[in-house]
């Protein structure tokens, strides 16, 4: 049965090396969960860690760290859903917003539960994701103010996760501008820029990080150790906090080449043959996961003479050549994860999720 685990130590120096950088360049950073999908078991390992505020795109992974440790500051990192307002005000002390009629429904749930619910309005620098567009910023923030039991405590922008826009010192110092713009228009105080997460780590190193910026919200490069900017690790960081184990479930020399009439596989592709490889064969593996858990190219092998050939539902296909290293039915590979692989994989019931040998 394939398996992953995690390695809380390493993943414990990794975040020991961002925080000592976020603290030196004093920066308040929050977490982001949502890679861990709301598995008790490694939530538990990393609530562990000295860590002061998480962030989640799932209100039922906010609900599993809130009964963890009620006293931890936690965010919900996408624009509220209407019907989910109740939950979000309950489980969530901070919220990011880009509607001012979700934020009326937030700030009426708020007078009903007796809380402040704090806000970040999130602002359009170029992704075309979420963001409200810059020139309503002074009218939505009028409404904001006028609202009760909501408190306005940042400004924020999302760049590179759905058209790969990258942060630059240009995008972030408007950023900070407009947070000036508000605070001067309305007299009131702005703590929080949020326009930092793991692509803009690498702005801090080479001082291009406008002084304004003063919060992250970091997930990957906490558990891969991603430099999402160079598409690189950081030199001081653990890329292998996971590791995928993935069982041999057949072993056979067999053509390279296949035979019969082509059509086109359970992923609607059809297969490129390569004529000089006609009359060939290799040792062909099977291991026991597939596309319900991962696609194929997500996974690296940590073997490098390993080739992954295809996928089917439940199967990862793998070529070992002549088999230097003698794999067998029942050995178990393993395999570093892309980010995505990572998510895939933990969202996957049918993978077991284990801590690593210490």
């Amino acid at each position: 049965m394939a398996y992953i685990t995690f390695n809380s130590i390493k993943l414990s120096e990794n975040f020991n090396y961002l925080d000592s950088i976020f603290n030196k360049n004093r920066i308040k950073w929050s977490v982001v969960t949502k890679l861990l999908c709301g598995n008790k078991l490694y939530i538990s390992e990393l609530l562990k860690l000295d860590l002061q505020q998480t962030a989640d795109s799932r209100i039922s992974n906010l609900r599993m760290i809130k009964s963890l440790n009620p006293e931890i500051e936690t965010i919900y990192i996408k624009p509220p859903a209407k019907h989910a307002v109740n939950s979000v005000v309950k489980y969530a002390d901070i919220s990011l917003n880009t509607s001012i009629s979700t934020i009326k429904l937030l700030s009426l749930e708020a007078v009903s539960q007796k809380k402040i619910h704090k806000i970040i309005i999130m602002i359009e620098m170029g992704e075309l994701r979420e963001g409200i567009m810059r020139d309503d910023l002074i009218s939505f923030y009028s409404e904001v103010f006028e609202l009760p039991n909501i408190e306005v405590i940042g400004i924020g922008t999302n760049l590179a996760c759905l058209y790969g826009v990258l942060p630059n010192n240009d995008k972030l110092i408007q950023l900070s501008l407009y947070k000036q713009l508000i605070e001067a228009k309305f007299n009131k105080k702005i703590p929080l820029v949020s326009g930092g997460a793991s692509v803009t780590i690498p702005l801090i190193f080479n001082r291009t990080l406008p002084k304004g910026i003063n919060h992250f919200r970091v997930g990957e490069t906490l558990f891969l150790g991603t430099d999402v900017y160079h598409d690189s690790t950081f030199e001081k960081m653990h890329n292998d906090v996971f590791r995928l184990f993935a069982e041999i479930i057949e072993l056979i020399e067999k053509p390279v080449v296949p035979m019969g009439e082509m059509g086109t596989n359970v992923k609607g592709e059809s297969a490129e043959v390569n004529e000089e490889d006609y009359g060939k064969t290799t040792k062909r593996a099977l291991i026991d996961i597939g596309l319900l858990d991962i696609e194929e190219n997500q996974i690296l092998p940590i073997d490098p003479h390993i080739e992954i050939v295809g996928a089917s539902s439940d199967m990862i296909v793998i070529n070992l050549g002549s088999n230097e290293k003698n794999y067998k039915v029942g050995d178990f590979l393993e395999f570093r994860m892309t980010y995505m692989g990572t998510v895939r994989i933990m969202n996957s019931k049918y993978i077991e999720k284990r801590l690593a040998v210490k």
